[in-house]
């Protein structure tokens, strides 16, 4: 019994040993079977890294590395030419335009269009009366063909010219001006002009102030420091841009602690005048300034140096700056005494009035049509346009006020009145003036709040 127990364990003992013996051979076939088959692998490696090294190698040692720039030109996509886009264009006319140089400076290069506009009678206003600081707006496709033009040929009126399939159609058009009332005050420091500069006023509204109260105010020797006005006057808009101002609708003038009125009321016949509020007029029977001016360029004096002739000269009239073609009316009714070349005067009007009044236009550009010696003319009627013939150095209107052949300072010169106001517009005229004097009285607060 103890020997077959003996043997039995000894059976056991070896055969735990066996199948330790199977287990580590299996490991150990298994450690080779894996590095067999990975000798290939490392085959591979080592093959690619001498390859590359010697590759490498064979390229520092005989290649030589060269830098090559070529310029390639690629091709603008079709899609970034938009042949239908159009081009707006405005342009304001200077002093040496011609038609041709201003239409190179806005690169149209139509050359259809532009023998056209050049030709054409009814373009006339474009081709040969350019008018410096007047607008031209034009629309062009990419190749610089006119398709639409717009000049201006005044405040109230535009040339337009557009492209049709039947050629370009050439028409006049009148703008449609938006009236606004502009209410504004000024306080005199040195003179009237300086103050209305200061205040952002038109020259044309100062004007018509003293023109108003030239009866009562000495604007060139009376005004002092401190006086002050309110004004409410017309003004003209197209699209948002001012394009004249029109007359004064109210004023009130504080000279020397001295209070003067005025209001505008015109007629069912069109006529208008200026009034007091309670109705007395001040309408004087000639314009202090026959023309829409830019400017006073020169005044009245007795000597003053020539720009031209280079010597003391007296001055013996008023010169208002105002663009070639700007419209010059009579100043009042009166009968056309001279029209045609008048010395350093160059194109010049003669008008005679009643009581010995004679009014002188110079350097005129042009007449209006049909003026004649011997003509009756109306105040405000138009007799001629602005130019710069004769001795000038620029374009203006040179306007003298005579009275039995004697000169005197239009700006200043006492002006026979008109009559009072009829009867049968006192009641519209009422409600007018009401209205106009509230406003000025709002101003004159306004005024007072500013002081304190």
């Amino acid at each position: 019994m103890q020997q077959n127990n003996q043997n039995f364990n000894n059976n056991s003992r070896f055969s735990i040993l066996t199948q330790n013996l199977l287990l580590n051979l299996r490991k150990i076939k298994l450690r080779w079977l894996l590095l067999i088959l990975l000798l290939p692998l490392w085959g591979v490696l080592a093959a690619f890294g001498n390859s590359s090294n010697g590759s490498q190698s064979s390229t520092n040692s005989h290649v030589d590395i060269k830098t090559v720039v070529d310029e390639v030109t690629l091709p603008l996509p079709v899609e970034a030419v938009n042949h239908n886009e159009v081009f707006w264009q405005l342009e304001a006319v200077r002093a040496d335009d011609t038609l041709y140089t201003l239409f190179k400076r806005m690169n149209i290069q139509d050359e259809d269009a532009i023998k056209y506009l050049m030709l054409a009678p009814e373009a006339h206003a474009l081709n040969k009366e350019l008018i410096p600081g007047h607008k031209l707006e034009i629309k062009t496709n990419l190749d610089g063909k006119l398709l639409h033009l717009e000049y201006e040929i005044d405040n109230e009126t535009i040339l337009v010219a557009g492209l049709t399939p039947q050629g370009y159609q050439l028409a006049t058009q009148k703008l449609i001006l938006q009236n606004h009332h502009i209410l504004k005050s000024a306080v005199i420091t040195n003179s009237l002009f300086g103050a209305t500069d200061d205040a952002g006023i038109p020259d044309q509204i100062a004007l018509q102030i003293v023109d108003i109260f030239s009866g009562q105010i000495d604007f060139q020797d009376d005004l002092s420091p401190d006086d002050h006005f309110n004004v409410i006057y017309e003004a003209y808009y197209n699209a948002g841009e001012l394009m004249k101002v029109g007359n004064v609708l109210a004023v009130e003038f504080v000279n020397n602690g001295k209070t003067y009125q005025a209001v505008h009321f015109g007629d069912a016949e069109g006529k208008f005048a200026y009034y007091t509020p309670d109705g007395k007029s001040l309408h004087k029977s000639f314009l202090r300034s026959p023309v829409e001016f830019t400017r006073v360029s020169s005044t009245f004096s007795t000597g003053r140096f020539h720009p031209i002739l280079h010597r003391m000269r007296a001055h013996q009239g008023v010169d208002f700056a105002a663009p070639t073609g700007t419209r010059v009316k009579a100043s009042g009714d009166g009968v056309v005494d001279f029209v045609g070349r008048k010395g350093g005067y160059g194109n010049a009007i003669v008008l005679k009035h009643n009581d010995g009044i004679s009014t002188v236009y110079g350097h005129l550009s042009a007449f209006a049509a049909g003026l004649h010696k011997g003509q009756q003319v109306l105040q405000n009627d138009i007799i001629g346009y602005v130019g710069m013939t004769g001795l000038a150095t620029g374009p203006h209107l040179h306007y003298e006020f005579l009275i039995a052949g004697t000169h005197h300072d239009p700006l200043t010169v006492a002006l026979p009145t008109s009559i009072p106001i009829e009867a049968k517009y006192q009641q519209a005229f009422d409600a007018t003036s009401l209205d106009y004097m509230a406003q000025i009285e709002i101003l004159n607060r306004s005024h007072v709040a500013a002081k304190d």
